[in-house]
């Protein structure tokens, strides 16, 4: 990233950066350089992801979990923005972001573990679905009040920074968020601090229900940034390579000292808020087959198969490998067990306090009362 005046990062005319084209060509300007093997890759992820969240749905009109909030539509968003980031660098989550999580290696039975709340889920059963945390991975705990994981972001940046560990943080967060107490305050900060953060807004076109004109006069989420003196950006969030090239030079410039970066990434979400939510009463038809055209992964496989990366049999083959990835992962996960229950006093103290003491042999040595699986 350079400061140059026409550079889209400072963004004075609202650009929104786009690689790959209607044509199925890369715009030779932003092209992140990507091998063969990262773009399949890449591919795979999004369409695992995918794989991943209809079958989570799946499970739970079966009444077999209890909630999930997926990513319909926004697998290039998510995929591509984990993808720019360092081996070193950490994750903030929002909700969506199952597949950052599982592309920076977090393990597919680890987050179905948590999608039933078993004995082996990193959340101990504390949390709800779609609710875990993986500090191998450096993906902070998801939290559901919304914009607080931003501030955390930009805090613990400016943190790493004062220990001197070379750390860039990036945040998630849907538009609805930019209205949010957290959002300001950690802009401001992030902005004073000059906070080695890339905040990142996944704009879906919808706040659970609220559409963007009912939230902001503002020309974009974007240009929020520059009330904070904070750089950034717009790009296809329906284009991985725009995304990539847009995050990775806001994480480089946030490595070498150039402050944090705001980045808006135009995408849609394809489903409800989450499988509490009817999205049919806020979409059309119309509105959705229009956005279908423009599917990510839809996109990218059509650029791979121009360049004769992929065709039909590949695609059948990677979608039955994951299809029986998943089925293990599930049976696995619904014949775990509940978490017995003195794991309830485990992660509160670094060493359990007496009266913690107390309460657990109590509880040990008392009857127990029955607990029907979750």
């Amino acid at each position: 990233m350079n400061d140059h005046p026409d550079s889209p990062l400072l963004d004075p005319d609202q650009t929104i950066v786009r690689v790959l084209g209607d044509d199925g060509m890369l715009d030779a300007v932003h092209d992140p350089h990507l091998s063969d093997d990262e773009i399949i890759a890449l591919h795979a992820a999004m369409v695992r992801t995918r794989i991943i969240d209809e079958r989570l749905v799946s499970l739970q009109r079966q009444g077999r979990i209890g909630f999930h909030i997926g990513s319909l539509g926004e697998e290039a968003t998510i995929i591509g923005s984990a993808h720019a980031l360092r081996p070193n660098d950490f994750i903030f989550p929002a909700y969506r972001e199952f597949g950052a999580a599982l592309l920076r290696g977090f393990p597919l039975q680890s987050y179905f573990d948590n999608m039933f709340g078993n004995r082996r889920d990193p959340a101990r059963g504390r949390q709800m679905p779609d609710h875990y945390t993986s500090a191998k991975t450096r993906f902070a705990s998801i939290s559901s009040p919304i914009g607080t994981q931003i501030i955390h972001a930009v805090g613990f940046a400016v943190a790493a920074r004062i220990r001197g560990d070379d750390v860039v943080t990036l945040a998630y967060f849907g538009e609805g968020a930019t209205s949010s107490n957290d959002f300001h305050n950690g802009m401001n900060f992030a902005g004073v601090m000059r906070a080695p953060t890339v905040m990142l807004c996944r704009n879906n076109g919808w706040a659970i229900s609220v559409p963007p004109q009912r939230q902001t006069a503002a020309r974009s989420f974007a240009e929020k940034g520059r009330a904070y003196g904070v750089r950034y950006a717009r790009c296809d969030g329906n284009d991985v390579f725009a995304v990539i090239r847009v995050t990775r030079d806001a994480v480089q410039r946030a490595a070498s000292g150039g402050g944090p970066t705001l980045v808006e990434c135009l995408t849609y979400r394809m489903a409800g808020h989450s499988t509490s939510d009817d999205p049919t009463i806020y979409r059309t038809a119309d509105d959705l087959e229009a956005w279908r055209r423009r599917d990510p992964i839809g996109r990218l496989r059509a650029f791979m198969v121009s360049r004769g990366l992929w065709d039909d049999d590949k695609q059948g083959e990677l979608e039955r490998g994951i299809d029986a990835e998943i089925g293990v992962a599930i049976e696995q996960a619904e014949s775990a067990g509940p978490p017995p229950l003195e794991s309830m006093f485990e992660d509160v103290y670094a060493a359990v306090p007496r009266h913690l003491q107390e309460q657990r042999e109590q509880l040990l040595s008392g009857p127990r009362p029955s607990l029907a699986h979750h």
